[in-house]
């Protein structure tokens, strides 16, 4: 099986552009450490997943760059857009920059290297997402930025050796690689399911909790989850400069992107390979514990002190 998808997720509601507050960003405290973070100022994050609305308002100012490894538009390398929603929904969580009328990102400050891998129906292949975290190795901002984070809200169920070589050389080189466990739960701790590449311990595995701060019940189960984050009822931006609420580890994933956006400048790095660690002590040590499992919420809930 060559394929790899969007995990499933489901649309609660449409809002109109209209200011609303966004909650999440508080559950995990990120307002707490902006000023000494500048909100993830000079952090790049790369997004791998549908796109990007290029367009929308609390967005525009966020982008570095992009490339297109889908089927859309004829496959044009340049042509990065997003047509189906789930990519700029993820990029929203991660970096909106609220224009007075929007929402708020974790790390509003940080910027986005957009990777398209899946098209307008979600649907792309290994080969795609193989070849996006290729490109980021090489990879160069105008400025010579390099990525720190790497968001995948997608997974698939299959191990290629050739996916895992590349998770661990951009481990190696420093870059904290944040996944989505996926959201084929079944509520029970009991049941084991695995998605790649969020189950790779090289990765930081990102399960996901509601609003009174219990496991979804889709977010999978397994003991590579790292920790969980918000994941339903997500408020972010949409296509056409449109908002929406999300439910799904795909939207508890980039809340801890852009925790890490923020805890990268809130901690000393080190050599290159020590980073994720690094980045994985911070958060283990300011989780707060929950009392479930720990192959359902991991470490616990991130936290930003």
């Amino acid at each position: 099986m060559n394929r790899i998808a969007l995990k499933p997720y489901k649309i609660q509601s449409y809002k109109k552009q209209k200011q609303y507050p966004t909650s999440s960003i508080d559950i995990i405290k990120a307002r707490d450490v902006w000023e000494q973070s500048n909100k993830g100022q000079g952090v790049v994050v790369a997004i791998i997943d549908t796109g990007v609305d290029t367009t929308h308002p609390d967005l525009i100012d966020k982008i570095i760059g992009g490339y297109n490894f889908s089927s859309d538009d004829g496959g044009n390398k340049k042509i990065y857009t997003d047509y189906n929603g789930h990519g700029t929904h993820v990029a929203g969580i991660i970096a909106a920059e609220n224009k007075e009328m929007g929402v708020l990102g974790v790390a509003p400050n940080c910027k986005l290297l957009i990777l398209k891998i899946l098209n307008r129906f979600g649907k792309g292949s290994y080969n795609g997402l193989i070849s996006a975290l290729q490109y980021i190795k090489k990879w160069r901002g105008p400025n010579g930025e390099k990525v720190q984070v790497i968001n995948l809200s997608l997974g698939g169920p299959t191990h290629k050796d050739e996916l895992y070589t590349v998770i661990k050389e951009l481990h190696t080189l420093g870059i904290v690689i944040v996944a989505a466990a996926g959201n084929e739960g079944d509520g029970l701790s009991t049941t084991e399911e695995i998605s790649f590449p969020g189950f790779y311990k090289e990765t930081l595995s990102v399960g996901s909790v509601n609003q009174q701060l219990a496991p979804s019940i889709f977010s999978e189960s397994h003991l590579n989850i790292d920790f969980v984050a918000p994941g339903e009822g997500i408020l972010s931006t949409h296509l056409n400069g449109e908002y929406v609420e999300l439910n799904g580890t795909s939207m508890a994933t980039p809340h801890v992107s852009g925790a890490t956006a923020l805890a990268l400048q809130l901690i000393k790095p080190c050599a290159p390979p020590l980073i994720p660690a690094q980045v994985k002590y911070y958060f283990s040590k300011n989780a707060l514990k929950l009392d479930f499992p720990i192959n359902l919420v991991g470490n616990g809930l991130i936290q930003l002190k």
